[in-house]
């Protein structure tokens, strides 16, 4: 039996990644955000419970936009 490759189609997911920035800035404009309250701030010592996998820690750390 022979069997014939079917036609490549252009699925959404193969779009580049310049073409997704620009379709975002394009639609931007359409997206309000209502004005809200300020967030309420909370303290450090009421966060617990939060476990974060070394690997994980490390690769922010080496991240210069939020470590060392």
């Amino acid at each position: 039996m022979t069997t014939y490759p079917a036609p490549r189609e252009r699925h959404e997911s193969e779009l580049s990644l310049a073409q997704l920035r620009g379709d975002g800035a394009r639609m931007a404009p359409h997206w309000v955000t209502p004005a809200g309250p300020d967030p309420v701030p909370v303290s450090p010592t009421s966060i617990h419970g939060v476990v974060v996998p070394a690997a994980s820690a490390r690769l922010i750390d080496a991240t210069t936009e939020y470590g060392g």
